[in-house]
């Protein structure tokens, strides 16, 4: 540890994280968190780009795979959907997205998987959120 003037200074204690309460640190305070599927989009739209530019490294191609294999919804239209279906719930940004990157089929699945969700929607409200979310990554075209 570095000693300042005669002062020993202590390393900063680190943050203690926890997702189940929402406790993800500064760097997420006021974040809009993505779907892995917005992320796909995004990436894709730079795809012709960088390529172009030989600028496709190893981490922008190997994220690009990783998105497009767990992308839940692959068509705009649908993602802005499921995006309109998030927004008018109680819900914060990382759960909006974590249930959205998740698509889980039951209430109760999605409320072990995202404990901070706990009482804030029933769970009449989640089932039938999470029905109209599955009904749109079936028939998307």
């Amino acid at each position: 540890m570095p000693i300042t003037k005669n002062r020993l200074i202590r390393p900063q204690a680190e943050e203690s994280l926890d997702a189940a309460k929402l406790d993800l640190g500064a760097d997420f305070q006021d974040a809009e968190c993505l779907l892995i599927s917005e992320v796909k989009v995004l990436l894709e739209a730079q795809y012709d780009t960088k390529k172009e530019e030989k600028n496709l490294d190893e981490t922008y191609t190997k994220t690009l795979e990783y998105v497009q294999q767990f992308s839940r919804y692959t068509n705009r239209d649908t993602i802005k959907e499921v995006r309109a279906l998030l927004k008018p719930t109680e819900l914060e940004p990382f759960e909006c997205a974590q249930l959205g990157n998740l698509c889980c089929s039951e209430f109760d699945e999605a409320k072990t998987l995202i404990p901070s969700i706990g009482n804030k929607i029933s769970d009449d409200d989640l089932d039938s959120l999470l029905k109209q979310m599955d009904s749109l990554k079936k028939y998307q075209g």
